[in-house]
């Protein structure tokens, strides 16, 4: 009864466990869309949950991505906008939850209608496209997360004198990951753009110069695009088009036409995240448009956005662009990184110190800064008034150092456009000359003027394993056989260059010729087949003499290997070996004998028989065995010489393997 009672008890609490992770994983945070019409102007208000404040980090706030259904955006948290016309419009509205460790909150599109003929003059924001960003520019509303949800928006402009007509690439799902790391949901236009499903370039054959050529390559944003020097118009669309193509699975044209001098339009999409997203937290992954004015010309600009995947949404962070090293390669190569930074502060920020843990593997000295902002000149030797970084390379850090800049804080009074409190350095390292082959880990310690410092996440690169092939050959020995003389060849495959760990491997090929000698002695009766007489008290002596003649096929299947050093490895695992080949020459003797009182008589001459044996087959000898050996010599790659002890589970149990081994 006792007994009853508590699994009762526990029956209840697990429902209760249960009934209570089932109330929090059906949680919805919500935000809701608030409107005040005012003749054709309405001023939007949101409505958030209260934020999940992750612990240690600085206060958590919400960004807001207001789209109004007419084609405008803003990023303000309380936006005020005139529409030109009448009509019902939907406003969708996007809110990231930074520094907060639950979901972005969900909302619903409200409909807006605009019913009076007197308008008010247009008091709309002017995001400056042509002004500041050349007519063309791309934008996310956050960082990806797997599984969520963002918006990207394609701006562009007309910074001619006339209207044209062209045309909008937009490239996403980048081919050198295995899995696509977006999903299109949906694509809202308000200009009349028209999707093209097929479409025919004309490629070039005029000359086209070497400067033309780099200029075809594209250029990169980093953090976001209006932070960086625009390029001109480039030339090759072919080429151009083709190269996107060739780095993205997927893409989107769309014609547009009747753009007015001076119109900027802007051209929205939702992009859902895959489950099978690239799940490494310090990776880059782009998403690139191509801008063509004018229909039918070469001329086109090219614009990449750049994205760090995060697992919650912290401006603070570092990325590193190659998650993924080929280590034959690497010193060919430079490893870029970019550390993000946002001022969240009240006031503006005048100095900015980003204290960079640098993996031992990478040469301090290489450093070479690509891309920052605040734009500034690296600072000189000497103090300095004006706005410049600097860099400080320290043992096992690199502290870059914004000085005397104005960077703008998230809750300061009179900032609305949260990018301008952002800011990113980009640089690159080369490797150093030993290096081996482990991960490379950094992070960041960010520190704006005498504040607390913020720490990043932790960016890694990892070296893909590659391949080594090896050829090994040597010679197998025997004790317990006579005459035993065996040789092989064969290969291995492994990880290239391993450092500690590996599997590896094997396949051989090996002669194995030895003796077999064996006597008995046996007392018998036997018959005389020709006479049909039968002979007690006989004594039979047997003695086979044979030759052995075998090919071998032996397979390591997997072995697990260590290497101590770069001089000393060992390794163990299980060996398959069986023949292909059995050759067996040579003789039975059978000699009869009469036994008297005892003891062995005259022989019997008519029983005495010699067989000759002259026999092949394959698969005959099967052997399953496991061992352990020790190598010396260039354990990672290049030559050494091994000994292995197997232990076979039949005869012959014991078994030398001695092997001189390459790897490439």
């Amino acid at each position: 009864m006792k007994m009853i009672k508590i699994f009762v008890a526990l029956f209840f609490i697990v429902q209760l466990i249960n009934g209570q992770n089932s109330k929090n994983d059906t949680l919805k945070r919500n935000a809701i869309i608030k409107s005040e019409i005012k003749s054709n102007s309405v001023k939007f208000t949101p409505e958030v949950p209260t934020l999940n404040q992750i612990a240690g980090a600085p206060k958590a706030f919400y960004t807001y991505f207001w789209e109004f259904g007419d084609g405008n955006y803003s990023k303000q948290e309380q936006p005020k906008h005139t529409y030109k016309n009448k009509g019902t419009y939907k406003t969708k509205l996007s809110v990231t939850n930074n520094y907060d460790d639950g979901k972005p909150p969900t909302t619903r599109p409200v409909e807006v209608s605009i019913t009076e003929d007197s308008f008010i003059t247009s008091d709309n924001e002017n995001h400056q496209l042509i002004a500041s960003y050349e007519g063309f520019r791309i934008q996310t509303n956050r960082d990806p997360v797997p599984e969520e949800e963002m918006e990207f928006v394609v701006s562009y402009g007309n910074e001619k004198e006339y209207p044209i007509n062209g045309k909008i690439y937009v490239f996403f799902n980048e081919k050198k990951y295995k899995a696509k790391n977006f999903e299109l949901l949906d694509v809202r236009l308000y200009n009349s753009e028209q999707e093209v499903s097929d479409e025919i370039i004309v490629d070039n054959t005029r000359y086209v110069s070497k400067n033309e050529l780099i200029k075809t390559t594209g250029i990169s944003t980093f953090m976001d695009d209006k932070l960086n020097s625009l390029d001109t118009l480039h030339q090759n669309l072919p080429a151009s088009v083709k190269k996107a193509k060739d780095y993205y699975r997927d893409f989107k044209l769309f014609d547009f036409d009747n753009l007015q001098s001076k119109e900027e339009r802007n051209m929205f999409f939702t992009f859902k995240t895959t489950p099978d997203m690239l799940k490494d937290t310090s990776a880059v992954i782009t998403i690139r448009s191509i801008y063509v004015p004018e229909r039918g010309a070469d001329s086109h600009k090219i614009r990449t956005k750049e994205m760090e995947i995060v697992t919650s949404h912290d401006p603070n962070k570092m990325a590193v662009y190659d998650t993924r090293l080929n280590y034959r390669l690497v010193r060919f190569k430079r490893l870029k990184y970019k550390v993000q930074f946002q001022n969240d502060g009240e006031g503006p920020a005048r100095l900015v110190k980003l204290n960079v843990d640098i993996p031992k593997m990478l040469d301090k000295s290489t450093l070479e800064v690509l891309d920052m902002y605040p734009k500034c000149p690296i600072c000189p030797e000497q103090e300095v008034n004006y706005s410049c970084l600097d860099t400080i390379i320290n043992k096992d850090q690199i502290s870059f150092q914004f000085k005397n800049i104005y960077l703008p804080g998230t809750a300061q009074k009179g900032v609305h456009d949260k990018d301008s409190t952002k800011g990113f350095v980009k640089y690159s390292l080369k490797f150093g000359k030993d290096f081996h082959k482990e991960n490379s880990k950094s992070s960041t310690e960010i520190i704006f003027d005498k504040n607390d410092p913020i720490i990043t996440n932790t960016s890694t690169s990892r070296f893909s394993p590659g391949i080594s092939i090896g050829a090994k050959a040597g010679y197998n020995s025997f004790p317990a056989l006579k005459n035993s003389k065996s040789y092989f060849v064969g290969a291995t495959i492994s990880p290239y260059k391993s450092y500690k760990k590996y599997l590896q491997s094997e396949i051989m090929v090996a002669n194995h010729d030895y003796d077999k000698f064996k006597t008995s002695v046996s007392e018998t009766g036997p018959i005389n087949l020709a006479t049909g007489v039968k002979y007690d008290n006989t004594l039979l002596e047997s003695e086979v003499n044979l030759t052995n003649q075998k090919i071998n096929i032996d397979v390591v299947p997997i072995s697990f290997r260590y290497n101590f050093n770069g001089v000393i490895a060992a390794g163990v695992g299980p060996q398959i070996s069986f023949d292909i080949s059995n050759k067996q020459t040579g003789t039975i003797s059978s000699n009869y004998f009469y036994v008297i009182n005892g003891r062995k008589g005259d022989p019997i001459q008519e029983l005495t028989s010699i067989e000759k044996v002259d026999s092949s087959s394959s698969f005959s000898d099967i052997k399953y065995g496991i061992f352990g050996d020790i190598t010396i010599g260039a354990s990672r790659i290049g030559p050494s010489v091994g000994a292995r002890y197997i232990y076979n589970f039949n005869q012959p149990n014991s078994q030398i393997h001695l092997y001189a081994i390459w790897k490439l």
